[in-house]
């Protein structure tokens, strides 16, 4: 149980890890990767839903998506460019899970597998859902006045494959991001 215990606290560096394209966008306090992923997973168990998929495999395949970024940091698709041989997520988390009762590590090393390769409907719910997020997460900061953040709200619509995914999507974009809030307080507008 000490590999486990140990990534518990490893994968409590998440909370801190902040998603480093957002800087570009000139978001001075980016989200953490920890952020991202819980509504990553929320988003994946609506599209899996919707999809016909199972929910909560769909979640339990985006709470995990980026668990690698514990030894890697966030790095954003600028700096991908610049790094040789980008490390196989894979093979990151065959390192975390090592040591780990060998049932556990099977089972996480077979999701992290299964989200790589893209084949699973619950794989590709979980993957628009990424994107998704990033995408609502773009309106909030350029509602926030990050007008950059533009650039990350189109590219990840336009990234998104499920029939789902693409429909909140659209929805998303003529929602105001405090819309709910309004609903809440039975504002009108």
């Amino acid at each position: 149980m000490k590999a486990v215990a140990r990534f518990l606290f490893e994968a409590g560096t998440l909370k801190q890890t902040k998603r480093t394209g957002w800087w570009m966008a000139g978001v001075k306090d980016p989200e953490s990767v920890a952020d991202h992923s819980w509504r990553t997973s929320l988003i994946a168990t609506i599209i899996a839903k919707l999809e016909g998929a199972d929910p909560a495999r769909a979640a339990f395949l985006a709470v995990w998506h980026d668990s690698q970024e514990t030894r890697t940091g966030d790095v954003n698709h600028l700096g991908k460019k610049y790094t040789e041989g980008e490390a196989d997520p894979r093979d990151i988390t065959a390192d975390q899970v090592s040591g780990m009762p060998e049932g556990l590590a099977q089972v996480v090393q077979e999701l992290v597998a299964e989200y790589e390769a893209k084949e699973s409907l619950e794989a590709v719910c979980a993957r628009d859902a990424d994107k998704l997020e990033c995408m609502i997460q773009g309106i909030e900061y350029r509602d926030q006045g990050y007008v950059n953040a533009q650039r990350w709200i189109d590219n990840s619509r336009g990234r998104i494959v499920t029939k789902s995914g693409q429909a909140i999507a659209d929805t998303v974009l003529e929602t105001g991001s405090l819309d709910w809030l309004r609903a809440a307080m039975g504002e009108k507008g």
